[in-house]
């Protein structure tokens, strides 16, 4: 599916990172980093294994600690607000993580129910099936509800581990490597999902890859991450339009061999 053209608010920044530095011992994984996330995009960061890009979106999500920096997320600083008013952000904030991250011993429909019970007390029942009943609809597994999650496929379970990000209407999402292990057909199924997440729940998202077809799929802006730093930022075409020889193995290996 040909991507449709996002309506981003270039405006409105929904995520904020200024000079954001992360080290483990001597080792400095991102030095001094920069970037905007705007109201409605798609936006992808590229790097290699051990590049840092799982370490940003800990960060983003308040699950890793800065070492310096600031960053910003719907208006609220992640790394200088209370226990409390980070738990109330992280409800806004959906993370789509690369093993799906299902409770084995729960069936699809518990697995969904589990975010909305835990974080919504006072939701009634006929609301939760609702809720269900539609986030199963939009990542095109309705017939899976009463299944366990050992009955599903790569693709199905990373689909349902989407839906329950969804249920709770995130304005943010964040994807780990969402077609890590998938086949190719697959592949293209959970990028056309990304995009329609974007189209019918109006997200914003930072998708971690470094797939190429996902990111060329779904991604509105690129962000490499080389070196610590985001090296080029653009769109797809825009950032792969250089004869850097830290950036063209990326398409080489993707799209020529």
């Amino acid at each position: 599916m040909e991507k449709v053209k996002a309506d981003i608010d270039y405006k409105n920044s929904v995520i904020s990172i200024r000079g954001l530095r992360k080290a483990f011992d001597d080792f400095q994984v991102l030095r001094g980093i920069d970037l905007d996330l705007y109201q409605g995009e798609n936006l992808v960061v590229l790097g290699r294994s051990g590049s840092g890009k799982s370490v940003l979106i800990k960060i983003i999500s308040g699950l890793l600690t800065p070492d310096k920096g600031d960053v910003t997320v719907l208006g609220k600083k992640v790394n200088k607000i209370s226990d409390k008013e980070l738990q109330e952000l992280r409800i806004r904030i959906g993370f789509s993580f690369q093993a799906s991250a299902l409770y084995d011993s729960m069936t699809v429909r518990k697995n969904l129910e589990f975010p909305l019970v835990r974080n919504r007390r006072h939701i009634t029942r006929k609301e939760i099936n609702t809720a269900v009943e539609t986030v199963l609809d939009a990542v095109s597994l309705s017939q899976t509800i009463n299944q366990m999650p050992s009955e599903l496929s790569g693709g199905q379970r990373k689909r349902i581990g989407i839906a329950r990000t969804l249920i709770l209407n995130p304005e943010i999402m964040l994807y780990d490597e969402p077609t890590a292990g998938l086949d190719p057909i697959t592949c293209i199924e959970i990028n056309d999902l990304i995009n329609e997440v974007q189209q019918r729940y109006n997200t914003s998202s930072i998708i971690i890859t470094h797939d190429l077809t996902c990111a060329k799929s779904t991604g509105d802006r690129i962000a490499m991450l080389l070196d610590g730093q985001f090296q080029r930022v653009g769109t797809f075409e825009e950032v792969f339009n250089t004869e850097d020889e830290r950036v063209k193995p990326f398409f080489e290996y993707n799209f020529i061999q």
